[in-house]
């Protein structure tokens, strides 16, 4: 089975999603198991409904993509300190429900403008940030919640993890267990499938987790199959990107371009507490990440040159180079921006003149400005729904006090950005 993956395009390859298989034996069958007894020597450990028992995992046996050579997307593995290293990790090695893929993210793990201090252990540091991606999220969830009951709410572990992997399968496809204590920090940790992290980071379904991956993370747990889907998300990331910018730009544009894409059609930045300015702040300080993560993708991109020790990128903006950018973007995305050219009769039918078709859409003035609507579109319904879930997920009591916080924090750095000391000097 892996030397036909082998023998298959890349990009059919990252398509694909893993299928099922059902095994079977050529050799002797052993012989059936007794028959139960009628007389059990012992009765079995009663569970209640807030101290559920895990459920059993469903028998599946999965295609297992080969592994990748060594280098592959090593721009993907960005360093941080020991300290924030072994405390990531040991924080995950904590959870005995098997996990396939984790990063950390956010200012807990990368330094952040906006913030008096980036360690989390301190008293007005931030929370740690995870994302765990697993193959059964409904056996994941039975599992933890019997090892953690507490990092859930009541209603939740009423319901049973069967009730908790049914809300997190509503796109974007994520749970999230917030304001938990582990080793003495605060952290919040979001979980997923495998299947749909992978979707997400070739269509842009949602660009809810592809979005935050387009920013730095530490990867804590690697999967092949993650780290090949990534590597084609964050491509797409620079072609979507350099599609929207002129034939000369910074390489702080570049980032906050493409740091900004899952925020601009997110409905919490309509909120008060919320930071207008985020996207400079990580931009700001995350600059030698960002840069470690895209400057290998960008220069292998025909048409854009980026000396290594220059900041500032030209790139080919003819319609013909374009064109072989606006073709090979994720699906949803593209699906929506050919869909928004449909009615007009300046282009011309792509069923005549495919090149033709996919030239006169990418010399067209006003692309920008439909990647940029059709990019606030994709994420705006998503971000409102899992704003929603995270009532049911955190519950009324840990949602108050997290919404308390946020604004704590916004009217802290609000006041602090009025100050004649700290607001004078600073850049919008």
């Amino acid at each position: 089975m892996i030397s036909r993956t082998h023998a298959r395009r890349l990009p059919t390859l990252v398509a694909r999603s893993l299928s099922t298989e059902t095994a079977t034996s050529s050799g002797p069958q052993p012989p059936p198991p007794p028959p139960p007894s009628k007389h059990p020597t012992s009765k079995p450990l009663s569970r209640t409904r807030l101290n559920p028992a895990p459920r059993p995992a469903v028998s599946h046996r999965h295609q297992v993509l080969a592994s990748l050579p060594p280098s592959f997307g090593r721009n993907q593995f960005l360093p941080v300190a020991d300290s924030t290293r072994a405390l990531l990790e040991s924080i995950v090695a904590k959870f005995e429900a098997p996990i396939r893929y984790a990063f950390a993210y956010g200012s807990g793990v990368f330094e952040q403008d906006g913030y008096t201090t980036s360690n989390p252990a301190s008293k007005d540091g931030p929370m740690l940030d995870f994302m765990f991606a697993v193959t059964h999220a409904d056996h994941w969830h039975s599992i933890n919640m019997h090892q953690y009951p507490g990092h859930y709410p009541l209603g939740a572990r009423m319901l049973g993890s069967s009730f908790v992997s049914k809300v997190e399968a509503i796109p974007p496809g994520v749970w999230f267990n917030s304001m938990v204590q582990m080793n003495g920090v605060t952290i919040k940790y979001g979980v997923t499938t495998v299947d749909n992290l992978c979707s997400d980071l070739l269509n842009w379904n949602t660009l809810y987790l592809s979005g935050r991956m387009h920013k730095p993370i530490r990867i804590i747990k690697d999967d092949a199959r993650v780290r090949l889907t990534q590597q084609v998300n964050l491509t797409s990331a620079v072609r979507t990107a350099l599609l929207t910018l002129p034939d000369s730009f910074s390489e702080r544009e570049l980032f906050e371009r493409i740091a900004g894409f899952s925020y601009g059609g997110d409905v919490r930045m309509l909120l008060p507490a919320e930071n207008r300015g985020k996207v400079g702040n990580i931009v700001r300080t995350q600059a030698p990440q960002f840069k470690e993560l895209y400057h290998r993708l960008v220069v292998a991109l025909p048409g854009v040159h980026w000396p290594a020790h220059s900041d500032t990128i030209q790139q080919d903006t003819s319609p013909h180079a374009r064109a072989a950018h606006l073709r090979k973007l994720p699906s949803n995305l593209l699906k929506r921006i050919t869909t928004t050219y449909a009615s007009q009769p300046s282009i011309p039918s792509r069923e005549a003149d495919e090149n033709m078709y996919w030239t006169k859409l990418a010399g067209d003035a006003a692309l920008p400005t439909v990647i940029e609507k059709e990019l606030h579109r994709i994420v705006r319904y998503p971000s409102a729904v899992q704003t929603l879930k995270g009532l049911v997920s955190a519950g009324p009591i840990k949602s108050l006090r997290y919404s308390a916080e946020k604004v704590s924090k916004w009217w802290k750095g609000a006041a602090s950005a009025s100050s004649p000391t700290t607001g004078s000097g600073s850049k919008p």
